[in-house]
């Protein structure tokens, strides 16, 4: 495995591999990797000749009283662990070198709509900051087939709607969540918990489960079955942020009728904001 730190070396590799007609795969993380990010990879590792990997904490996508300081990096672990999985490329660029002209004069993409909703209006700002590093690092990397962890499903939604609106010529692949034992969707925030946060962290999934199972039953009553998911998590000690149940290709509130929805849902145990989904097909 090859570690780069320069865009220039990042694209003469590039060349190479489009001479050889390699098929090149990406998955950009911001490190502090754990089996999720590595599902990611050993998923490209399927589907391509070549596997990319980038390793970047971006400033853009965080906002004022969040945790850019303190997001755990850690690169020299999740080195040695991509390098087990036989990625081809770690590229860990430097800020200065993403942002060469500052945050304030930076060009930035932004997917109206779907951005501004849900994750969105909790984190103003956020998912113009992810659609525009990760179209800085499409352009370099130019990956055939990019990877996404359907955790974070709004932002897959975000970066299918990027790709297609601005014609990049790759595809965009949602991985399924990867969980802990109990349930817990693996994040590198879980480890901001405490043990007795961690032990009623699983509590967030299990009660988007309930929800799952009252649809599928047929309730359609989806803002008394929200509101009553809210009052559960409170009751165990989260701070909710949203629950919402939309329709899982566009975002929006459903019609009865729709039969493919997606729940969504962001708590705070602490200071550790959890978020999860569910996916339902009718």
């Amino acid at each position: 495995m090859q570690l780069v730190s320069e865009i220039p070396q990042l694209r003469e590799l590039r060349r190479e591999w489009q001479v050889q007609s390699k098929v090149i795969a990406f998955v950009p993380t911001m490190g502090n990797l754990h089996q999720g990010h590595l599902n990611l990879v050993r998923e490209a590792k399927r589907h391509a000749d070549v596997v990319v990997v980038s390793i970047f904490v971006n400033p853009m996508q965080f906002g004022p009283d969040e945790d850019l300081d303190a997001y755990p990096r850690t690169l020299p672990n999740d080195a040695k662990l991509l390098q087990e999985l036989g990625v081809d490329v770690l590229f860990a660029p430097k800020v200065c070198d993403m942002y060469a002209r500052g945050l304030e004069q930076q060009t930035f993409v932004e997917v109206p709509g779907i951005s501004y909703m849900i994750c969105g209006a909790s984190r103003p700002g956020h998912f113009r900051g992810v659609a525009t590093i990760v179209c800085k690092l499409f352009n370099m990397v130019q990956p055939n087939l990019a990877f996404f962890g359907e955790k974070d499903f709004q932002q897959l939604q975000v970066i299918k709607a990027m790709v297609t609106d601005l014609s990049m010529n790759l595809k965009v692949f949602g991985v399924p969540t990867t969980r802990e034992n109990d349930g817990l969707a693996m994040s590198s925030r879980n480890q901001y918990l405490d043990p007795a946060q961690r032990a009623l962290a699983p509590v967030l999934y299990s009660k988007l489960q309930e929800l799952n199972a009252a649809i599928v039953k047929g309730r359609r009553d989806y803002t008394n079955l929200v509101n009553a998911c809210k009052t559960e998590l409170a009751e165990q000690g989260f701070k909710p942020d949203y629950i919402e149940i939309r329709a899982a290709d566009s975002l929006m509130p459903p019609s009865h009728e729709e039969k493919n929805l997606v729940i969504l849902a962001a708590a705070f145990m602490g200071k550790t904001r959890l978020i999860d989904n569910i996916q339902i097909k009718l």
